[in-house]
């Protein structure tokens, strides 16, 4: 229920920045020019969405429609061609932990548009797919910086804090299952250690280990919750000292329970 809620979301949200996107009223003629140009087919009829159609209109109705060239045009215009363009042919999906807009193009398109965000330092890789050019951001940081300069700018900021909240939550749960995973470990050797103390203790051969083996062996018995470096803190020794001694006691009990008379250092 909780993921179907979030795609939910996310779709709105891209819903959002679309008509964010195509409610953007170009003050410049040139400007209106160039976004009809990047609307292409679909400001003549062939519009995927309403928005679009609806856009393609008052672009038409407000004089757009006239020549657009983007070798002489302006970053203005640039922009406003693109705007056209993502509305016309881009799609976007923000999931969980992922982000991905891309164009879908004739082939020989996909070059030059690539060729296009790169002028704008907007980089894209591009590929062949089923007989169409596709020109695609994975990187959820670009994505947004594009559609922020398109002029998306309230839709963004809704997807940048989701975008950074989904990996503060990502990070979080890494974080918890490393402390889970060293918990478990931990205590598993505590267990380790205890059942060697013990073993050695009822067989009366804890008393013949060396004095270091016996002192950390009696601290370990007091405080078996204790991790490794709390134990070398406390002892003020180094922990990798402490973890050799108590390997020692494990090795010793394990030769005493095949017989060996003596449990070596």
């Amino acid at each position: 229920m909780g993921r179907t809620s979030a795609s939910a979301r996310d779709r709105d949200l891209v819903d959002a920045i679309r008509a964010e996107l195509a409610a953007v009223r170009p003050a410049r003629a040139c400007c209106r020019d160039a976004e009809w140009a990047g609307l292409g087919d679909a400001a003549t009829g062939h519009a995927r969405t309403p928005v679009v159609a609806r856009l393609a209109v008052r672009l038409e109705a407000s004089g757009g429609g006239g020549p657009f060239d983007w070798a002489v045009a302006r970053d203005h215009c640039r922009v406003a061609w693109l705007r056209g363009r993502f509305l016309a042919r881009g799609s976007l999906s923000l999931g969980v932990g992922t982000a991905h807009l891309e164009f879908v193009v004739d082939v020989e398109e996909a070059p030059v548009l690539a060729e296009r965000l790169e002028a704008l330092a907007l980089p894209a890789a591009w590929r062949l797919r089923r007989g169409r050019g596709v020109v695609t951001w994975k990187s959820g940081e670009r994505i947004l910086t594009f559609l922020s300069r398109l002029g998306a700018t309230g839709s963004v900021l809704e997807a940048e804090s989701r975008l950074v909240t989904r990996q503060l939550h990502g990070h979080l749960n890494r974080v918890l299952n490393a402390e889970t995973s060293n918990l478990s470990r931990s205590v598993h050797a505590s267990v380790r250690h205890r059942l060697a103390i013990e073993e050695l203790s009822a067989m009366g051969r804890l008393e013949t280990l060396p004095e270091l083996e016996r002192t950390i062996a009696g601290l370990r018995v007091q405080q078996p919750d204790a991790s490794l470096a709390e134990l070398a803190e406390q002892l003020e020794l180094s922990r990798p000292r402490v973890q050799r001694a108590l390997e020692r006691i494990e090795r010793a009990a394990a030769r005493s329970s095949h017989g060996s008379d003596r449990p070596g250092r």
